[in-house]
Order: structure tokens, then C-alpha cells, then sequence
């Protein structure tokens, strides 16, 4: 993530830029407007320049120095340069340049047509000697290229026959009277819906874009053109995040599912959408399928995501590849080891490999899991669900994938239980570079504290989930988290280098205190250990005294404890987690008091940074709180306020785009990624189905989003374009929040949460230190149980001693019963009574369930 990469040219540029004439005599009245971007390379980033085959960009000491393979024919065999520049028929245009030679030759810079058939605007040699010098030209355009459209601007550095190495700096092409920028050139409708589908019985909401103070007549139509409902707007005036004038349309009082659905406004008409359940259950899976296409040191097979997107092993040592099997640190931490760290994740469009941004996603993942089992239903995770190698391994996939991250991490730890804060390439790779085909060297960074907690947190949770499936490896994890809380605590204060940013993202953090709580508050609902409850309790951020509108985030962890210590049974007084789950109810309701005054409803804060990178991925976070408000209070307008936050992810927004691959009509293609890089290489694939977009990011961080989109409304600062890596990237903790979100809402569709199918009932009678527990377990679906599996978990420290009318066991607190030969048919409306004997004290279960699924208690 926040890869600063160069942008490779697919095609070959032909002789045609040399041929064109020089023109000197430019148009009058000119303005100064510059037209090429990072041309002083002073960010220490090549990005949006490219480089041609033979040719390796690299940004040293301020001068963007292009290594030269000898042997070629032509000058332009060997090419640097960086397209979209525009330029206007008939304008005057000044460009000029610093450059030097290794060796002294000569060299052609050019400006001209990106694409076929190549058409040349002007181009003149140069001569350049070992020393820097200043060369400059002027020409008039005879072709008009608007932004984002194919100009460009290029040097031909071949037909020498030996090796070279050209620097140029301080690039410049001056000129023209339209000032850049300001241009999304995707098209946008006055009508704005969810390009996806609305789910029968919940709210159905669009934005219609009118300046009109009084309502408006809509009309809702079939596949058909049949008009079906009809209705009149509500005006909602001007709004500022996204620049438009807005009316809201509510049309939920049609609730007939179907597709090809339309929404219109007098000429104007939405994108076609349905009203189904459908698209957001295939969503569940399609999103988790992005993990699977990410992984590292496996080949991607066509088996699973078909021949498109099938490719080789990454980075196993395999050449040109130099492998992750034997990976040093970085030459100047001299740490003496090396480390095996195949596998995992690669992080977003790069092959970089970072513990605190793995570590969040896999701890998402995780949750979603851990979630369905205590308040949902795990089942829809089960073995089989997800089409990646271990389907049939007799694991819910859901933990089968998170597992090829965690695996990864464990990896990651330093012989004195620190760990490292990420591996990736000493230099960043070109776009497009399959992972197979990556040449550079890798370096692990140093260990950091953040790191070390991420790693102790989520070895702790997957090690309590792991307890019942695999002994030994939970065993494993909970060994390699406590080792590393232990590091952690004994280097409080180990931060990553904010200046670790070649090759990688620095992912630098100052402050810990919220990774302390996280990882204390998972290490004590897996072991009950007193020493993590001290910790968890004198937190300043216990119960949830950090969970803001601001939400959570790699960098912002404190909320995951407090989402862990609601979810997970532990000894925390009740009234301490209640007041945790009081605060996920109190932050809901603000977002959805903010939301009401939006024209294009999203649970997000933009009062202090306005939109930042990776704004979806906030959005959806946000909307996780939304998620649990309702898990922990059954009200329904935080249930609503999800499917809202998806509408605004599936296109009801101001850009009328989906901002995930495969999903609407004008849906993500051209993610920032090296494998998924389409837009500059035909043969290459566009981002998969399910694959979540970074969204729109007002500080236009990256050449590409400076150039399109120079004073964009907030909402309005994105294009889907693979060199926007700032708003246009994918990560894994962003299609982790996408996940865990369509995976609830998937659960939640239909008119309203999902009737519970059986019912417990629980006494107990107690004494100093046991009870004697009475369960009742009612059938109240439609489908007779061929058998029963009862799952709950103590709160305190009771022990099943002994139980009847079922098989009993317990791991740690989680305990299940299941049905004996002779009670397991259970007809509707049927009831079953079994119970037990414990020792221990602490309060009755407050969550059931049976076959996996919540059941409401009696």
C-alpha cells in the first residue's frame, strides 16, 4: 500500500516521434501552466514515470537516472517517459530539462501520441556529456490531448552499444491556456442508486442531483420500461462534501423483488440495479476470495479464480525472484539472522508483506468468524464455502484463509519474540511486475512494537478459535503471543522509522498504548490470566474509552479489544462490558445523526482531514460499529444504517461508481496492482469481483490524482485509474472491513433480522463454589433436527462436572453438548431438557447456540 511506483508504457513507441518537424513558431497569449508532474523528483519517487524494456528507473539524489541495456538499434528502443500529458492544438509549449551521461551520447526527448498509431507532435536531439547541463526547445501542438487522455512526453535513450546510465532533472513542458486538472472522466447520473441491489424489506434510498427547490416527481420501472411505483422527492439543498445540490428519493414501500430495476427523474435515469438479496451474499464470498488471489509463495490456481487470474508462485525462490526463504534485514540494521517468511499476504498492489496491516485484516477475518459463533451464523463460513485449496480439509474456510496470513506472521518473530515490521523489495518494482517475475532483493525491517502487539494479539485470538480444531497449533500460537506481549512489554517504545519508505510504506506509529490494550484484551479472553486483566482494566482506553467516530484502523487499534471483550465470554465485571457495548450504541448514533444530514449517506468523519487515504476502508469500519450496536441491542435502525453504508460502497455516491471490482454497471476496473494491471498491459487482468477500491482522498497524494482532479469536492477525489495509487489502491485491511461487513449484512438480509430457529432456556442453582444447571432447547424453525450440538460459553470459572441427556465436553470456557442417539430428532415445536453439574463461580451464559446457528434465549 501507498506504493510510489513507476508507470510502465504496455506498448513500444515508434520512429514516428522523430520524424515530426520541430516547430518554433508557437501560438501567442500562452499561459504558464506546467504540464508534466514530478519533474524534480524531490518526493524521491520516479511515479508516473515509466520506463521501457532494457531500461531501470531509479530516483538517486534527486535525479531520476534510467539504467540503459546496450545493444540496441534505435533511439527508441530504450525509452523513459510518463503519459497523460495534455496538450492543445495550436498552443506554444516550452519544454526543457537537466541532463548527464555515465557515458556521453545523445538522446531524443519527444512529445507526442501514447497509443496507435503513435502520431508525433515534436522531438529534438541532444547531446549529453557526463556533466549535468540545461537543455531546452519550443514547439507548437498539432494534436489536442486532454487530461487523462494519451499525450505524452518521452526520451529515447537507445541505439548505443553498450551499457548507460542518463539522468535527467528538473523535466518541464510549459505552455497552453486550459489550466490541468478538475476532470473525472468517468461518467456520472443525475440519479444516483446502488449500481448493485437494494434487499426486500429494508430501506431503499437514491440521491437525485437538482438544484430544484421544490420535490420532484420519480418513477420507478421494471426490466420492462413498466413504470411499477412512483413517488416525490424530498429536496435536501446544497452538499458540501460532495459539491452537489441533492433531493433524497425513498422508495422502499416497493418491495417486489427482480432485476433491471431503473429509477428516472423526469429525462434523467439511474443505472439499472435489483431488489434481491442475491448480489450482497455472493459479495460475502467474492470479497474473502481477494485474500486468496493475494497470497504469496503459492501459485494461484485456475481451479479456483479460473485461467484469467491463475499465475505462478511468488517470491519462493524461484528466478529472477530472490525468495522470502532466506531474507536478511536491511543492510544497515545488521541484525545477524535471516528469516524464512514465505506466505502470507501481499499487502495491496505491491509485494510488500507489513505485520500491522496483515495483522488487522487477519484479525477481521477472525472476528467475522468468532462473531457468527457467539451472536450470528458461522455456518455460512464453513468448510467448503470458499473456493481455496483447503475446502475439503474439514475447517471453516473463513479460519482456513486467515490461517496463510497467520502462519505469515508467526514468521515474522525475532528470535527475542519482537517482531519485524514488514519484508519487501529493496527498490519499488515497475507497473505491471507479476510477483513471479520480481527481481529485487528483499530486506526485512526492523522489529517494532506495534508489530510485536499485532503479532500477540492476533496469535491470541486465533489460538482461543483454534482450540477445539487444533490443539497443538493453538498451542503454537498462544506460546509465540505471550513471548511476544513479553518483548513487547520489555520494548514499550521501539517505533518503526517513518522514514522506511523505499521499496514499502514506512507504516510508522508513535503511539502504542491502543496496541497494548488490543493485545492484553485478546491474551486475556483466550487465557483468563490475571496478569492481562491488570493490563486490560488500567488501560486508558478501557471500556471503549477510545472508540470515536473517528473509528479504528491499523494505526487505531484500541477499538478491536473493546470488540473482543463484548464478543468473547471473560471475567470482566458485567456491568464493565456492558458499558463497552453501551459505547458501540452511543458512537452508532452519532453516525447515523451525521448521516441524516448527507446527501450520500456514509458513516464517515471528514471535519478535520476530509477524506484521506483509504476512505472506504474507514467508511466500512465505521459501519462494523454500526453492525455491533445491533448485534448488542437488536435496534434496527443500526441495521439499516449498514445497508446504507454499502448503497453509498455500490454507487450511490457523486461518482455513480461502484468501488468494487465486478459489482454495477460502472463498477472499479483499474486498481493500482502490478498483477491486476489491465490499463497498461492488455494481457493483463482487471481487478477480480470482490476486489474494494481505497476511495476517494481530497489530498490528491499521488501525480496521477493531482493532475485529474485539482479542486474536487471531497466525496469527488478518486478515478479509476492504476497509476491513482492514493485513491486507487487495494489493500488486505480494506477488503478485510468490505469482508466482515458484507459477510453480517449477508447474514441480516430480508425484511428483517433473521428469525432465530431454536430456543434455550437456562436455570442453575447454586452454591459456594457450584451448580446444578436445568438447559431447555426448543425447535422453533420449520425443520426437524436430525441431531443437536449446543454451544455456550461460562463467563467465570465454572466447570461441567458432569452432565446428562447429552455428550459433554468444555475447552477453556467454551463448552458444547451434544445429542445422544435418542434425543437427536427434534420435530418443530419440540423440546429436549438436559443439564449438568459444574464447579466455579460467575454468572449464567448469555448467548446459545445450536448447529452453529444464535438461538434466542427463553
Amino acid at each position: 500500500m501507498r506504493s510510489q511506483s513507476p508507470r510502465l508504457l504496455a506498448a513500444t513507441l515508434l520512429a514516428v516521434l522523430t520524424a515530426t518537424s520541430l516547430q518554433t513558431a508557437g501560438a501567442a497569449a500562452a499561459a504558464d501552466y506546467e504540464r508534466v508532474l514530478n519533474g524534480t523528483f524531490d518526493s524521491g519517487a520516479a511515479d508516473p514515470w515509466w520506463s521501457g524494456a532494457g531500461v531501470t528507473n531509479r530516483v538517486t539524489g534527486g535525479e531520476l537516472c534510467a539504467a540503459v541495456t546496450g545493444g540496441t538499434t534505435n533511439p527508441w528502443d530504450a525509452l523513459i517517459g510518463q503519459n497523460g500529458v495534455p496538450f492543445e492544438t495550436g498552443q506554444s509549449y516550452t519544454f526543457s530539462f537537466d541532463a548527464r551521461a555515465t557515458t556521453a551520447q545523445p538522446i531524443t526527448a519527444a512529445a507526442g501520441e501514447s497509443v496507435s498509431p503513435y502520431r508525433g507532435i515534436a522531438s529534438q536531439q541532444f547531446a549529453l556529456s557526463t556533466a549535468k547541463q540545461r537543455f531546452t526547445f519550443t514547439f507548437t501542438s498539432t494534436l489536442d490531448f486532454p487530461d487523462a487522455g494519451n499525450g505524452q512526453v518521452a526520451f529515447q535513450l537507445g541505439g548505443q552499444a553498450a551499457d548507460n546510465t542518463i539522468c535527467v532533472d528538473n523535466v518541464s513542458v510549459v505552455g497552453g491556456v486550459k489550466p490541468p486538472g478538475g476532470v473525472n472522466p468517468n461518467p456520472t447520473k443525475k440519479v444516483q442508486v446502488d449500481l448493485v441491489g437494494y434487499v426486500p424489506g429494508l430501506p431503499k434510498r437514491a440521491t437525485l442531483v437538482s438544484t430544484a427547490t421544490t420535490p420532484q416527481t420519480w418513477t420507478l420501472k421494471n426490466s420492462a420500461g413498466t413504470a411499477v411505483a412512483t413517488g416525490q422527492s424530498t429536496p435536501k439543498g446544497a452538499d458540501a462534501t460532495s459539491g452537489d445540490s441533492v433531493h433524497q428519493i425513498d422508495f422502499s414501500s416497493f418491495d417486489t423483488a427482480g432485476t433491471g430495476y431503473t429509477l428516472s427523474v423526469g429525462e434523467d435515469s439511474s443505472f439499472p440495479f435489483d431488489i434481491s438479496a442475491d448480489p450482497i451474499k455472493r459479495l460475502r464470498y467474492d470479497s474473502l476470495a481477494f485474500f486468496y488471489h493475494q497470497r504469496s509463495g503459492t501459485p494461484i490456481e485456475a481451479q479456483y479464480v479460473g485461467d484469467e487470474y491463475s499465475r505462478p508462485a511468488g517470491h519462493i525462490n524461484v528466478a529472477p525472484n530472490q525468495g522470502d526463504d532466506n531474507v536478511p534485514c536491511r543492510a544497515d540494521l545488521a541484525c545477524g539472522y535471516t528469516l524464512d517468511v514465505r506466505g502470507g499476504w501481499y499487502d495491496a498492489g505491491d509485494h510488500g508483506k507489513y505485520v500491522v496491516n496483515g495483522g488487522i485484516a487477519a484479525w477481521q477475518l477472525l472476528n467475522s468468524y468468532e462473531r457468527a459463533t457467539r451472536v450470528g451464523d458461522a455456518s455460512a463460513f464453513r468448510d467448503g464455502t470458499l473456493a481455496i485449496p483447503e475446502k475439503t480439509n474439514g475447517v471453516p474456510d473463513l479460519l482456513d484463509e486467515a490461517r496463510w496470513e497467520v502462519d505469515f506472521l508467526l514468521k515474522m518473530q525475532a528470535p527475542d519474540g519482537m517482531a519485524h515490521h514488514k519484508i519487501h523489495d529493496a527498490n519499488w518494482t515497475a507497473l505491471p511486475t507479476r510477483p513471479e517475475l520480481d527481481d529485487q532483493p528483499r530486506r526485512l525491517s526492523a522489529t517494532s512494537t506495534a508489530a510485536t502487539l499485532n503479532l500477540a494479539a492476533v496469535a491470541a485470538q486465533a489460538s482461543r478459535l483454534w482450540k477445539g480444531i487444533d490443539a497443538t497449533y493453538s498451542a503454537t500460537l498462544l506460546t509465540a503471543a505471550r513471548k511476544a506481549y513479553t518483548a513487547a512489554k520489555a520494548n514499550p517504545a521501539k517505533i518503526a522509522d517513518p522514514n522506511d519508505g523505499t521499496g514499502g510504506g514506512a507504516y510508522s506509529d508513535s503511539t502504542v498504548s491502543d496496541e497494548f490494550y488490543w493485545a492484553a484484551s485478546e491474551l486475556y479472553a483466550t487465557t483468563g490470566d490475571n496478569t492481562y486483566r491488570t493490563d486490560v482494566t488500567a488501560s486508558p482506553h478501557y471500556k471503549a474509552a477510545g472508540l470515536t467516530r473517528a473509528g479504528f484502523y491499523w494505526g487505531g487499534t484500541a477499538p478491536l479489544g473493546d470488540i473482543t471483550l463484548a464478543l468473547a465470554p471473560n471475567g470482566l465485571p458485567a456491568a464493565d462490558v456492558a458499558a463497552i457495548k453501551s459505547a458501540f450504541a452511543t458512537v452508532a448514533d452519532q453516525h447515523l445523526t451525521a448521516m441524516a444530514g448527507m446527501g450520500y449517506a456514509a458513516p464517515y468523519d471528514n471535519s478535520v482531514d476530509g477524506y484521506v487515504w483509504g476512505s472506504n476502508s474507514a467508511v466500512l469500519n465505521n459501519a462494523q460499529v454500526l453492525a455491533l450496536a445491533h448485534d448488542f441491542t437488536g435496534a434496527a435502525k443500526y441495521r439499516d444504517g449498514v445497508f446504507e453504508t454499502l448503497h453509498y460502497v455500490l454507487g450511490r455516491n457523486p461518482l455513480s461508481t461502484s468501488y468494487v471490482a465486478g459489482y454495477g454497471d460502472q463498477a472499479m476496473r483499474n486498481a493500482h496492482h502490478r498483477f491486476w494491471a489491465n490499463q497498461n498491459d492488455p494481457t493483463l487482468p482487471i481487478a477480480p469481483a470482490g476486489s474494494l477500491s481505497g476511495g476517494p482522498n481530497s489530498a490528491l497524494q499521488d501525480p496521477v490524482a493531482q493532475r485529474l482532479l485539482a479542486g474536487c469536492p471531497q466525496q469527488k477525489c478518486w478515478v479509476d485509474d492504476i497509476g491513482a495509487y492514493s485513491v486507487n489502491e487495494v489493500a488486505v485491511n480494506w477488503n478485510s472491513a468490505l469482508a466482515w461487513v458484507s459477510g453480517w449484512a449477508a447474514e441480516k438480509s430480508g425484511t428483517s433480522a433473521p428469525k432465530p430457529d431454536c430456543e434455550v432456556g437456562f436455570t442453575a442453582g447454586r452454591w459456594n463454589d457450584g451448580l446444578s444447571a436445568q438447559v431447555k432447547l426448543t425447535n422453533t424453525g420449520t425443520t426437524a433436527w436430525t441431531s443437536w450440538k449446543l454451544g455456550f460459553a461460562f463467563p467465570g470459572t465454572q466447570k461441567v462436572t458432569a452432565g446428562w441427556s447429552a455428550t459433554w465436553s468444555q475447552t477453556g470456557r467454551d463448552v458444547t453438548a451434544t445429542s445422544m442417539p435418542w434425543n437427536g430428532q427434534v420435530r418443530p415445536g419440540q423440546t429436549v431438557h438436559i443439564g449438568f453439574n459444574g464447579s466455579g463461580t460467575g454468572t449464567d451464559p448469555t448467548a446459545f447456540t445450536i448447529n452453529g446457528k444464535a438461538c434466542k434465549i427463553a
